[in-house]
């Protein structure tokens, strides 16, 4: 055992660190008044996404949504069917910017 050294082993970064993305879902239909934004708040939180929910002014929302590309996709399939009536969800795909926490604007 002598002249051996102690190997040092570098902390791998965790799988999420290394997928993380970005997802945008416009969601179209009666969705401003009825509890969209927070419901769609608690589920991203329940997936451990970070990002936001808003209002647009031509009535639709905006969903902003950061994490594990899987936990993304939940949250989309969720999406049509959240609270009020969705007609229509718009999805656009991109690397995440490193968003905190989730708010409803």
């Amino acid at each position: 055992m002598r002249g051996l050294r102690p190997v040092r082993c570098q902390r791998r970064p965790r799988l999420a660190d290394v997928d993380d993305v970005r997802l945008t879902a416009l969601v179209k239909g009666h969705v401003q008044g009825v509890g969209f934004r927070w419901w769609t708040r608690a589920r991203a939180l329940e997936l451990g996404l970070t990002g936001s929910a808003t209002n647009r002014q031509d009535g639709r929302v905006e969903v902003v949504a950061e994490g594990a590309e899987t936990a993304c996709r939940v949250l989309l399939e969720l999406l049509a069917s959240g609270p009020g009536r969705v007609h229509a969800v718009v999805e656009r795909w991109g690397p995440a910017r490193g968003e905190s926490g989730f708010v409803e604007r």
